[in-house]
């Protein structure tokens, strides 16, 4: 009789084991999987940077493009023209492509886990609002912080951390919770957006077509300072996105729970906050206004890599950097002779995408995460 019991508990103890080993190895899948969509989003975002860089009357063969750019890096330029369009014409706008669409999208996945909202996105709390209403009194007025020829660029940046800067206000009075946030986020962007329309009503057309021009988006951009100021805020707000993953994933199973082990769910909220808005600050003060790229990326980079902030995170940011990439082929291609804004394409492309997600998974798409 014992030596039934003995048997009996070795079999249980055996079958616990195979289960366990079951769950190392799909956890060992699920690992190699979410590394691979990475690397896979990465290198098509090298071979879309170079189909990108091949568009223009000037033809430069595709692997050629990376040679005239190692022969730049290292001294040896050996054909002036191809290395004065590439460097001076195309690069930067691609490099800008890739700095805005990986920080948008790492902003959205920061926004979306501290919101605990599938529709927040690095716009969500005002930002987008804030520095349209700086850029237009820049353009129309001719009201700036400074008089250099960065005036449009330092007031987009300037009122875009003016919203957060009123919740951070709002949040010590009442609590920094997910609702309080949205909630004064609307409310500023009414405001903001009611305020910018007042002031182009009044504007000339010149100035009226600059402001559009400027608020549908745009990453094209000839400066290289500009791309290297987008590249510092970008650098520096992923560093710390990723930083704060873990503690992410622990405030996304709610507040309670955060504070049973710890964590201070509405400061982690605040600094978050904090460190998105100079991240979107930083990069639409400089492109304009890119929608769905912090809405749509996370969604779909979820399907894959799963809710775990410490891979959702990269993930999304180098599926942003190619749909970036990819919006930027089509509005120069789609139209012979003439290129259509990134913005434009980033919506017709976010829109069915967003709903497609909705259409395939039903209520789960709004499970954040």
């Amino acid at each position: 009789m014992t030596s039934d019991k003995v048997l009996r508990s070795v079999d249980i103890w055996m079958d616990e084991g195979e289960e366990f080993d079951d769950e190392v190895k799909n956890f060992r899948k699920g690992t190699v999987r979410k590394i691979i969509f990475i690397a896979g989003c990465i290198a098509a975002a090298v071979v879309a940077a170079g189909a990108a860089m091949n568009i223009g009357e000037f033809h430069i063969d595709f692997f050629e493009i990376y040679r005239i750019i190692w022969a730049h890096l290292t001294g040896n330029v050996y054909d002036e023209n191809a290395d004065w369009i590439l460097w001076q014409w195309r690069l930067p706008r691609i490099c800008c492509d890739i700095l805005a669409g990986t920080g948008l999208a790492a902003a959205g996945v920061v926004m979306q886990s501290i919101l605990r909202n599938p529709l927040a996105d690095p716009y969500t709390t005002g930002i987008s609002s804030g520095a349209s209403f700086g850029a237009t009194i820049a353009m129309a007025l001719g009201l700036s912080l400074t008089t250099s020829g960065f005036a449009v660029v330092v007031n987009a940046f300037f009122f875009a951390l003016i919203p957060t800067a009123v919740i951070l206000a709002v949040s010590r009075f009442k609590s920094a919770s997910p609702a309080t946030m949205i909630m004064v986020g609307i409310a500023i962007m009414y405001m903001f957006n009611a305020t910018s329309t007042l002031i182009r009503l009044y504007a000339d057309p010149d100035t009226q077509a600059a402001i559009f021009a400027w608020t549908v988006g745009t990453t094209d951009i000839r400066e290289w300072s500009h791309v290297v100021t987008m590249s510092l805020f970008v650098a520096a707000g992923l560093i710390a996105c990723q930083l704060m993953t873990r503690r992410l994933n622990v405030i996304a199973t709610g507040d309670e729970s955060a504070r049973s082990i710890g964590v201070n769910a509405e400061r982690l909220r605040i600094v978050s906050l904090l460190v998105v808005s100079f991240l979107a600050a930083g990069i639409v003060s400089f492109t304009g206004l890119i929608g769905f790229v912090g809405l749509v990326c996370p969604h779909i980079a979820r399907l894959i890599v799963g809710s775990d902030n410490r891979y959702l995170l990269p993930a999304s940011a180098a599926f942003g950097a190619l749909l970036l990439l990819i919006a930027d082929i089509i509005g120069h291609v789609i139209v012979y002779g003439h290129s259509i804004q990134v913005g434009v394409i980033t919506a017709f492309l976010g829109a069915p995408l967003l709903l497609y997600l909705i259409l395939r998974q039903g209520k789960e798409v709004w499970r954040c995460p």
